[in-house]
């Protein structure tokens, strides 16, 4: 899995960069036909190591989907883990702010 032109690309946009996981795909496993919920999960990893992050969190399995693509030490990204922190916690109910999921119920599906 070569993402070095996806790390330059959201680095050059201001940390973030929206991406369909067909062009991911492009970069990961050109070879493979489909996506795989483990395919996902090896790429999420390898965007963990080089400093991103994704939302949603889990990533699709459909090429179709897009994603967003974020610099982990931008400030975007900090108040995204400050946001999967809370996700976090509100499935484990344990979220000091209970109210924040319902006042913003879209981003509670990004963060999961």
């Amino acid at each position: 899995m070569d993402f070095t032109i996806i790390k330059h690309a959201v680095e050059v946009d201001d940390g973030i960069k929206r991406l369909s996981m067909r062009f991911i795909k492009k970069y990961a496993a050109p070879e493979r036909a489909r996506l795989s919920a483990e395919l996902c999960a090896k790429i999420g990893k390898e965007f963990e190591r080089l400093g991103l992050a994704t939302l949603p969190r889990t990533l699709p399995t459909s090429e179709n989907e897009f994603i967003w693509v974020i610099q982990r030490d931008s400030a975007l990204g900090e108040v995204v883990a400050v946001a999967a922190a809370l996700a976090d916690l509100d499935k484990l109910k344990m979220n000091p702010l209970p109210q924040v999921f319902t006042n913003f119920p879209q981003a509670k599906d990004y963060l999961v």
